[in-house]
């Protein structure tokens, strides 16, 4: 089955959930804003992906904490995300023993269908 992690209101989370609906593949959904995303499972989904991939420095949130002001290298931007999970970009689909990050229809109809 799949996971989908992210946030309710967020755009691409819900392109994915449409796009999951259409095609009828069942999913199970984790919103951040209930169920946070600890440091562990982050360092699990890295080794798929990598931290440029993950962390989402064009989020609202990394402005609004000031993020980029203190060049943060890839093992506190891990502990960041673990702190404030909205800097996690999203969607983060876990299927089959890997991840994919964000919503790309193309990529998901090579991933998924």
């Amino acid at each position: 089955m799949l996971s989908i992690y992210g946030i309710k209101n967020c755009d691409s989370v819900k392109k994915a959930i449409a796009f999951f609906k259409k095609n009828d593949l069942a999913y199970n959904f984790i919103d951040f804003t209930q169920t946070p995303v600890e440091e562990n499972k982050i360092q699990n989904w890295l080794q798929y992906t990598d931290t440029k991939t993950l962390f989402n420095s064009r989020s609202t949130t990394y402005r609004e904490l000031k993020l980029k002001e203190l060049k943060l290298d890839d093992a506190q931007k891990i502990i960041w995300m673990a702190k404030e999970n909205k800097l996690i970009k999203r969607p983060v689909v876990e299927y089959n023993d890997t991840i994919v990050v964000g919503f790309n229809e193309d990529n998901y109809k090579g991933v998924f269908l």
